[in-house]
């Protein structure tokens, strides 16, 4: 199973203001160099989209609420998001912060009406977060992806191997997941405008085809023909590292055009590695570029950190000195050489240990105030600065 939130940031604003629901709304900063991280559905409706700059959403559809990103308030439901799935199976898989893999094929063997167990799910999910959720399901991760996509917001829909020339294969080609902003339109060059068009492409070995996908037109063809990776790889109980990636709305050049979905990142793994009690020594940068490469590069600290910030700076460091010029559509950032900062066996300084302590003791308190006021109203000092 892929289940996906429903414009999941436009969809947390109506939850915290209720007032917004239904009504137009583009999560994102103002400006010429504005990019809209998420568009609401009635935006959308609009021509709105993520991904777009902000000022062309905003001619589109001047009427439209303009709302600055609050990461760490989609945080707490995301959380709230996953730790609902936990009930639903142990082998959950984390896309990002708002899209999974499960495997649910123990849950869905034990039900009669599997349609209706996952029905169900979905309001359930509505009723206990006020999120809605779009589901695919299928024999392989991608089939599952796209699945999730074709019907939003709340869609269901069950992909068998046997369907996809009639389910996929009219899509535009932009659809497909996995093929970015700049390759598709070389495609259409190619004569190739819908995913029906590229499979048989691919069949017939055309060799336009294959140079312009590379290594990527190989993986396409086993996607198409139902094959592909199938095996949902949840986080180990002693991970010995921790990360997160997300795939692009848009091919992106420069790091000013990833800074947010890069913090974002550095965010998301400094809270894992606090909920999972670790530090690491060593951040990994990683980009795929255009061609479906991927490249990485890694900057060991001197002492292990969780510290978001720590990581933002030194991602940054490494994105100009290597990546500034590339054309990416993914960015990944991952925290290895991890130890328990309680339990290090070098030497550690009485401070050291009490900070780490008390830390640990404050945030506590922080989520235990959060949960029982419903909001994330309290947080560290620490974490008050604004960064913008």
């Amino acid at each position: 199973m892929h289940i996906d939130l429903n414009a999941f940031f436009a969809s947390a604003e109506e939850i915290r203001d209720p007032a917004l629901k239904g009504k137009p709304i583009l999560i994102g900063h103002e400006g010429r160099s504005g990019i809209v991280a998420t568009a609401s559905y009635a935006a959308r409706k609009k021509g709105c989209h993520s991904g777009q700059p902000m000022f062309q959403a905003l001619r589109l559809c001047p009427e439209a609420k303009v709302i600055q990103p609050d990461f760490e308030y989609y945080k707490v439901l995301s959380v709230s998001f996953f730790s609902y799935l936990k009930e639903v199976s142990p082998l959950i898989e984390q896309a990002s912060i708002d899209e999974a893999y499960v495997d649910v094929t123990e849950a869905l063997s034990k039900r009669k009406d599997p349609v209706g167990y996952l029905r169900k799910l979905q309001f359930a999910l509505k009723e206990r977060t006020g999120l809605s959720c779009s589901i695919g399901i299928a024999s392989s991760k991608w089939l599952a992806k796209m699945g999730s996509d074709l019907k939003k917001p709340m869609g269901l829909t069950i992909l068998h191997n046997a369907d996809i020339p009639k389910a996929l294969f009219p899509l535009p080609i932009e659809s497909f997941w996995g093929i970015g902003r700049k390759t598709a339109p070389c495609l259409r060059e190619l004569g190739i405008n819908t995913i029906g068009d590229l499979y048989f492409k691919l069949k017939d070995n055309d060799p336009a085809t294959y140079q312009t996908l590379g290594k990527f037109a190989y993986t396409c063809r086993d996607w198409l023909r139902g094959h592909g990776d199938d095996v949902v790889h949840p986080e180990r109980d002693d991970p010995k590292s921790i990360g997160n990636s997300t795939t692009l709305s848009r091919d992106m050049t420069g790091f000013l055009e990833v800074r947010n979905e890069i913090k974002s990142l550095c965010e998301e793994v400094s809270e894992r590695a606090k909920a999972a009690r670790k530090a690491g020594s060593t951040l990994t940068l990683t980009v795929k570029d255009t061609a479906f490469k991927l490249h990485t590069r890694s900057h060991s600290f001197p002492e292990p950190t969780f510290d978001s910030r720590r990581l933002f700076a030194e991602a940054e460091a490494l994105y100009r000195r290597y990546f500034e010029a590339m054309d990416v559509r993914l960015v990944g950032i991952s925290l290895s050489r991890l130890v328990d900062p309680l339990k290090r066996t070098v030497q550690t300084t009485i401070w050291n240990y009490e900070q780490y302590e008390n830390m640990d003791k404050t945030r506590t308190l922080i989520n235990e105030i959060n949960r029982k006021l419903k909001k994330p109203l309290l947080r560290r000092g620490s974490e008050a600065k604004d960064e913008d």
